[in-house]
């Protein structure tokens, strides 16, 4: 009995340790992060003990000033902010045509926006997309950057697609009784209804604008004043002494991730409602 009783634990065991190992590798690099912008950088790069010394307070004052923290700050608050908004508007709008419509090409459009999900062409487009921008004179704005963070919704079309599916038809056909067109359906019944779904998308994609890095320095390079957080952070690396102060980065890299840790304070209900919605739909 007991024998079967210990065989019958293990798989909770095993699932433990597997969430254990995962939260310990998602949170050290967090922990390693924080404390390291608290040591000299010699003490950071010669390795030893993860504790510092001495706690160097100061580099905080450093990266705050040197990254010039409230003006990219703004920068990258304006930039994540629209191209979250933008993000949910147009997955929203176009999860709910694919999910509820039928139209010519609208299996071929699906099928296209599926084998795109494994197709990435990363940096390489970001020069055509210059080039492209540049033509247009959208080049050197927040405007282009804005649309160019907001870039392919496939995922999250799909994630709309499934939410919609999930919403009774016959709300729908009741609405068009009572003389409601496509947009009002949209807005007053379909939106209410997915708002979980869309509170997961606008949080993630602020949190990946907020931090993106290649596509900002590369869109900013040439005016500088539209320079992010993040690119701002990073550069704090490099010294006037041609050493890398990586004390004061990690130092940078910390005050940066406090905006987004204070969106996920105000919409982790939202957030995780959103994520337990879709897996019961799953």
């Amino acid at each position: 009995m007991q024998t079967k009783k210990m065989f019958s634990r293990i798989p909770d065991v095993i699932s433990w340790g597997i969430i254990l190992i995962l939260l310990v590798l998602t949170v050290y690099p967090v922990f390693y992060a924080l404390l390291g912008s608290l040591k000299t950088n010699a003490e950071l790069t010669l390795g030893g003990s993860i504790l510092p010394k001495v706690p160097q307070w100061s580099n905080y004052k450093k990266a705050f000033i040197d990254a010039n923290f409230f003006r990219y700050a703004i920068n990258s608050v304006v930039i994540s902010f629209f191209t979250m908004l933008i993000s949910v508007i147009t997955s929203s709008l176009t999860g709910y045509v694919l999910a509820r419509h039928d139209f010519f090409g609208k299996k071929f459009m699906i099928s296209l926006y599926g084998a795109m999900m494994f197709i990435s062409i990363g940096s390489v487009a970001l020069y055509p997309i210059k080039l492209f921008l540049q033509r247009f004179g959208l080049d050197n704005t927040l405007l282009a950057l804005v649309l160019v963070l907001t870039g392919s919704q496939i995922t999250n079309v799909f994630l709309v697609m499934g939410f919609v599916k999930g919403v009774p038809k016959e709300l729908d056909e009741a609405a068009k009784l009572d003389g409601c067109s496509i947009f009002a359906i949209y807005y007053r019944i379909i939106l209410p209804l997915i708002r979980p779904i869309l509170g997961v998308i606008a949080l993630f994609t602020f949190r990946n604008t907020w931090n993106d890095y290649i596509t900002t320095l590369i869109m900013t390079m040439s005016n500088k004043s539209l320079t992010t957080l993040t690119v701002a952070v990073v550069q704090l690396k490099y010294s006037v002494f041609a050493a890398a102060e990586w004390h004061i980065m990690l130092a940078g890299a910390s005050l940066a991730i406090i905006p987004v840790l204070i969106l996920y304070i105000f919409t982790n209900k939202q957030f995780i409602s959103g994520l337990t919605a879709g897996a019961v739909k799953g």
